[in-house]
């Protein structure tokens, strides 16, 4: 009988990082199974077409594997194009959008309608079922006027801000996603809230998703920004902070700016039980496999 020679075929370098990659991704997923993750989707990653349909071949993965992800998305730009291009006027205070009748009317339509709608087909494209929804639908996010004040510098005297139709949520209806764990189907929510008198309010998205993970006392709480995470003061990434050192970095204002909020949003899910939450780079292609799956992750990871 003859042999013939079967050419060896050796595993390139590459090959065998994603084979060590998946090896080391196995135990985190069994340890997630069964598991609530809240996913805040927004800023450069979800304008950038390649790293949105990275995102949703990601969250596919997450469902496949036995994770509930539920997605709670921005749209500050989008929604900027759409007022510049109906030559609306709209402005800022404290990085919040001063929000009337026809500018809630528009956010509403650009959040609920192309935003959504996009994410839900990108996770669909990939593979997934979603399905999008407002906090309207089943009364999701029942919300309350946003209320802030501002001291003036010459009188010193408190002033309220009137910001429109901007709200904060006061209360989460978990029963309206109680459907999407016992399914296949990933919820896609644009925060949009529902006043007691009916109004429609435009909610922050980072504020909608830290109610909507305290509300279910989901496992984690996942921020992507535009940034790496915490910083410290030389500008180098903190990988992991306690609550505690949190509240200490937030008093010696190590942490500020627009980051005190996100990291308030962070703690008060682990308040209610979650048992972390992540702020991460969006701008980083697969960077919630990297955090969930890999041991040293790659952003913040707030733990109590």
């Amino acid at each position: 009988m003859t042999i013939k020679n079967i050419p060896e075929k050796r595993a390139t370098k590459e090959q065998i990082e994603k084979a060590e990659l998946l090896s080391e991704a196995l135990p985190y997923m069994r340890q997630f199974a069964g598991e609530t993750f809240v996913i805040k989707y927004g800023g450069s990653a979800m304008g950038d077409k390649e790293l949105s349909k990275t995102f949703a071949r990601d969250v596919v993965l997450l469902k496949q594997v036995g994770i509930n992800p539920i997605i709670v998305h921005g749209g500050g730009p989008q929604i900027s194009q759409m007022l510049n291009k109906l030559k609306i006027q709209s402005s800022f205070i404290d990085g919040l959008r001063v929000t009337d009748l026809a500018t809630v009317e528009i956010v509403e339509m650009v959040l609920c309608g192309s935003i959504n709608k996009q994410i839900v087909t990108e996770i669909n494209s990939a593979g997934g079922m979603a399905m999008g929804i407002s906090g309207k639908d089943c009364n999701l996010i029942t919300a309350r006027k946003l209320r802030r004040t501002k001291k003036d510098p010459d009188s010193n005297i408190e002033q309220i801000l009137d910001l429109g139709f901007v709200g904060e949520p006061t209360d989460i209806n978990p029963e309206a996603l109680v459907f999407f764990e016992e399914s296949d189907v990933i919820p896609v929510i644009a925060p949009i809230g529902l006043g007691e008198g009916g109004e429609t309010y435009n909610i922050n998205a980072d504020s909608a998703a830290g109610a909507i993970a305290s509300s279910l006392a989901a496992h984690k709480l996942i921020m992507l920004t535009d940034v790496p995470g915490v910083l410290d003061k030389d500008g180098k990434l903190i990988s992991r902070l306690t609550f505690n050192e949190a509240q200490k970095l937030i008093r010696n204002g190590t942490i500020s700016g627009g980051m005190i909020p996100k990291v308030e949003t962070c703690m008060d899910a682990i308040s209610n039980h979650a048992e972390a939450a992540h702020i991460l780079d969006g701008r980083v292609p697969h960077v919630l496999l990297l955090e969930l799956f890999t041991e040293h992750g790659t952003g913040t990871m707030i733990v109590p």
